[in-house]
């Protein structure tokens, strides 16, 4: 144990045939651990919307027979010779990639997400010529400059989702200086990357406040999240009221919606950065940014380093993912109330006990 060997590993996980998107025990093949090659015992995955679009083929690109699964955590058995930042027992995970060209400006500048070739950790070809599996599944071989480091004083179930909903938030919140104590930040929706978001913010020292079509959500919002203030966005008298008030707004709503009314919420300067990917395009007002001097960006995950100091500042701050646990025999059933927002806030499948 803990030395490379160089036989293929026989892996058991779930997978999905077609784009009925149900998932079922599946059989297959992971390469044997190579020189650079961390191995690792799965022990829990995060369940993100982005699995429910892939297995049913709702962005048109899916691959079958596929694992999703680009949120897991576990423990190391096994690492190649060359391996130098992870040694057996270390507890690990992988988020959205499993590879880069390592060549590119994007990768040079620690911007692996962005770089063209960019090997998404499922629903992709590895560097073997083989599909990429994800996470729903016993056993994970990766690259050593694609695994992270879990700090050990975070739970590992709570952990995984870090590695994509965590990551997908603190990235743009970081960048665009979205962070500074006393700001006031708004986050729109309050779903598995809107609770990370106001986590972050608060852990940041800023002033948050959630805006929500969901009345219903105050109370969590307030009383569990800790947030500030909470707003109805379609309250136009709360909104009215809530004009020019914000620094920053970060919004993780994945359905179509107005952008005019959040960027009549900015001060002059403010930002309105966006992380939900709707299926139709969004309008935008030019006169609703050219006064007031307002940004609007958008943002996918972290690059490798900066999810890694995502990961140590959560081990300083014990910030972790508000989870569901469930066993894989109600992975179809989770899917089918994540497609209803009936999650708080993310579930995450125990692999090593159900599988």
């Amino acid at each position: 144990m803990g030395e490379a060997h160089y036989l293929e590993h026989e892996v058991h996980g779930w997978a999905a045939r077609d784009c009925s998107g149900v998932l079922s025990p599946f059989k297959f093949s992971r390469r044997a651990t190579g020189p650079r090659d961390v191995t690792f015992k799965v022990l829990y995955c995060g369940i993100c919307h982005s699995d429910l679009h892939q297995i049913r083929n709702e962005w048109q690109n899916s691959k079958y027979p596929m694992v999703p699964g680009h949120e897991f955590v576990g423990i190391v058995t096994e690492i190649g010779p060359e391996v130098h930042q992870h040694k057996v027992g270390d507890h690990v995970g992988v988020g959205c990639m499993v590879g880069s060209c390592q060549n590119c400006d994007s990768c040079a500048k620690g911007a692996e997400q962005y770089c063209e070739c960019m090997t998404p950790t499922y629903n992709d070809v590895d560097q073997d010529g083989k599909p990429t599996y994800g996470g729903y599944s016993a056993l994970m071989v990766c690259d050593e400059r694609f695994v992270l480091q879990i700090p050990k004083s975070l739970p590992l179930d709570a952990a995984a989702p870090l590695l994509c909903a965590g990551i997908t938030v603190y990235s743009p919140l970081r960048y665009f200086g979205m962070d500074e104590a006393g700001k006031s930040l708004g986050v729109v929706g309050l779903g598995g990357l809107g609770h990370m978001a106001v986590k972050f913010g608060k852990a940041f020292g800023m002033n948050v406040t959630v805006i929500s079509t969901s009345p219903s959500k105050e109370e969590e919002a307030r009383l569990i999240l800790n947030a500030d203030n909470f707003l109805v966005s379609k309250n136009d008298q709360q909104m009215k009221k809530a004009v020019k008030t914000l620094d920053y707004i970060i919004d993780t709503v994945s359905a179509k919606h107005e952008l005019e009314p959040l960027l009549s919420l900015l001060k002059v300067n403010g930002k309105l950065v966006l992380v939900g990917g709707p299926e139709e395009p969004l309008q935008l007002n030019p006169f609703a940014i050219l006064f007031g001097r307002k940004t609007v960006a958008g943002s996918t995950i972290g690059g490798i380093k900066e999810t890694q100091d995502m990961l140590d500042f959560c081990g300083v701050h014990n910030l972790i993912s508000t989870i569901e646990t469930i066993p894989f025999e109600y992975v179809n059933k989770a899917m089918d109330r994540l497609a209803k927002s009936d999650v708080k806030y993310r579930f995450v499948i125990d692999v090593a006990n159900t599988l």
